[in-house]
């Protein structure tokens, strides 16, 4: 059950990186954040650094007139006036006290209005390098698993805010405890580093520890949750009762999950063990601090009221670094996956579909393959080898033979989703690899068994065959007449606006054959110059299909270009062209009636009779029947 995510490149990253390391790196993680935000909200980002920054010098205005309070309570005179002179350092601090607090509240504000933005932001960057790169990279599954952690990059952009905001308020706070520590006695810095360094290497402890024991467990854990699910899962939910599955998984289930609890003690023993450490390391830190604190003061080298802000101060310092300590930990973390954002981007980038290309004639006269060949990404075996094809505009050509022929490859060659390795294919006279595929793929609809079945209305599910156009209920319509789709449409709750969705409030789901007829009610809306159609009927009845053969016939009368790919070849007799294909070339080619003359060589013949026996009777064959099957025509990629 191990998983292959591109997120566990990461794995141990943190547990490598020494405190010294991460400080180092500090400067380049808040540059980063930084120029997000900006991206994202420049208003926002000046709000809260102005905001953060404001609270850093009210803390330090705060300690210094601390100061002055304690001074005057503490020194000579009636208490009266001990209170008196202390009046103007003590409303200064309440002030501060109260813009503090402001302040955070506009930090807070701006804080909230970023990390929406940002997230946004960083999805649709990788959203808009996603849609944009060629097929090669669509299907390539390195290019996945980083498009993968591209997307926990949006999701840690938006953590980044608040992680950086938190190191950035931890900052100011240890400079201005720096500061008055500086201004009251430079021998009382040290102190500061003794104090925090037992707590921050209990906390960097335990999350190493925690960081490990979550690697280790991943894949345990995950099968936990997989039980979990099947046991409220819809799918298996019959199978679970009939079969009495249920026990057997809630039993797994259950071993798994005191496993987990015994790692999880093991855990709280060490955290405790490490705290306790900790808690005296920074005792006798503390008590170290106190005695020169005490030495200064037993000495005259200190007043007793600087003292007492000393003792603020250390405390103010210590807490600061500490939280710094964590929060550029986890700022770090976060770091790594928005990395893998702007590597995705750069990657995308280079593996883009080109935006410009030779513009392609008004009306295209033929598609013709001259000698392609083509492998796809990754393997060596080619899918096209030596391809000669010529598809007459307004005319409908059928591609026909096996499993693994290569018509289904053809076909995305022929509509710009690939270009050929070797020789080239020509639209208008235009080589794909030099044209405008963009303007290409506007003249191209599909129609397929592998069609999308979008989770939107019935609406937008056909009128997304031409997205960038304003829809209009005319073509609307006429699509829904020419798929036979109208009483598909009068059974949906709402009609066309019925959502499409199981799962959501108000979802409902259509049959195989239903969905079928959207999809080439969306062809049918986008209208396209070229209509390639990849085993159109393979959902629908007989009837059913014989009205889309004859719909697709008269679409060629029109003037469009029809690209037929079935294994059902009695569908085929008025094609105007057929190509038999096998390991990537045609082997024949010509009408139906040329095929089945007995000059032709005879491959098409004989598949069609092998499939035409399947449907014959017994008395009529002088042989069995043959259990009805798709048989060697069936269809290829």
């Amino acid at each position: 059950m191990r998983d292959d995510h591109a997120w566990s490149a990461h794995d141990g990253a943190f547990t490598e990186l020494g405190l010294r390391a991460m400080v180092l790196r500090l400067p380049h993680l808040l540059a980063l954040t930084a120029r997000l935000a900006h991206r994202a909200d420049a208003r926002a980002l000046r709000m809260v650094v102005g905001a953060e920054t404001g609270r850093g010098v009210a803390q330090a205005v705060a300690m210094v007139n601390l100061n002055g309070v304690l001074a005057a309570l503490l020194g000579g005179g009636a208490t009266t006036e001990r209170l008196r002179g202390a009046l103007p350092a003590l409303l200064t601090v309440g002030l501060v006290a109260v813009a503090g607090a402001v302040l955070k509240s506009v930090s807070t504000m701006g804080t909230g209005r970023l990390e929406p933005k940002v997230e946004r932001v960083a999805t649709e960057l990788y959203l808009r390098a996603a849609q944009r790169v060629e097929m090669a990279a669509v299907e390539d599954a390195e290019f996945h698993k980083r498009l993968e952690s591209a997307r926990f990059g949006a999701g840690a952009a938006r953590r980044m805010i608040q992680y950086a905001t938190s190191v950035i308020n931890a900052l100011l706070s240890l400079t201005a405890a720096l500061a008055v520590l500086t201004a009251l006695h430079p021998a009382l810095l040290p102190l500061i580093v003794l104090m925090t360094l037992p707590s921050a290497w209990a906390a960097l402890s335990v999350a190493r520890r925690n960081y490990l024991s979550h690697l280790a467990w991943m894949q345990h854990a995950r099968a936990g949750r997989m039980l979990s699910d099947l046991l409220t899962s819809a799918q298996a939910a019959a199978e679970i009762r009939v079969h009495g599955i249920g026990g057997f998984l809630l039993r797994h289930f259950r071993l798994m999950a005191e496993d987990s609890e015994l790692e999880q003690t093991r855990l709280a023993r060490l955290a405790a063990r490490t705290g306790l450490v900790a808690a005296l390391g920074t005792g006798a830190a503390t008590l170290a601090a106190f005695g020169v604190l005490g030495w200064l003061l037993w000495s005259g080298a200190m007043a007793l009221s600087v003292g007492g802000t000393a003792v603020i101060a250390l405390r103010t310092g210590s807490g600061a670094l500490e939280s710094l300590v964590r929060q550029i930990n986890y700022l770090h973390e976060e770091a790594l996956f928005v990395g893998d954002l702007e590597h995705v981007q750069a990657e995308a980038a280079a593996r883009a579909i080109p935006d410009r290309g030779r513009a392609l004639p008004e009306r295209l006269d033929e598609i013709r393959f001259e000698k392609v060949t083509f492998r796809y990404p990754g393997t060596d075996v080619p899918a096209l080898r030596e391809l000669d094809l010529v598809v007459p505009a307004g005319k409908i050509v059928a591609l026909v033979g096996s499993n693994g022929s290569g018509k289904t490859t053809a076909v995305k060659l022929l509509s710009g989703l690939y270009t050929p390795d070797e020789g080239q294919v020509l639209v208008g006279g235009v080589p794909t690899d030099a044209v405008d595929r963009h303007a290409l793929f506007s003249r191209v609809s599909t129609v397929g068994q592998d069609y999308f079945r979008w989770p939107f209305t019935a609406r937008a599910n056909i009128a997304i065959g031409r997205a960038d156009a304003p829809l209009t209920e005319h073509r609307l319509d006429g699509a829904v007449r020419y798929a036979d789709a109208e009483e598909v449409v009068r059974e949906m709750p709402r009609g066309l606006d019925t959502l499409l969705a199981r799962g959501y409030k108000g979802g409902h789901n259509l049959s195989g054959g239903q969905w079928q007829k959207l999809a080439i009610a969306r062809a049918r809306y986008r209208d396209g110059e070229i209509l390639v159609v990849d085993e159109p009927t393979a959902a629908l009845d007989a009837a059913a299909e014989q009205e889309v053969f004859a719909k697709i016939r008269n679409l060629a009368a029109d003037g469009q270009t029809i690209v037929l790919i079935t294994h059902r070849l009695h569908s085929v007799r008025h094609a105007d062209l057929i190509y038999l294909m096998e390991h990537g070339r045609t082997v024949e080619h010509g009408t139906f009636r040329e095929l089945m003359s007995p000059s032709a060589p005879g491959g098409f013949r004989a598949l069609y009779e092998l499939q035409r026996s399947q449907f014959q009777t017994e008395e009529e064959t002088g042989r069995p029947s043959l259990p009805a099957q798709n048989g060697p025509a069936a269809d290829g990629r």
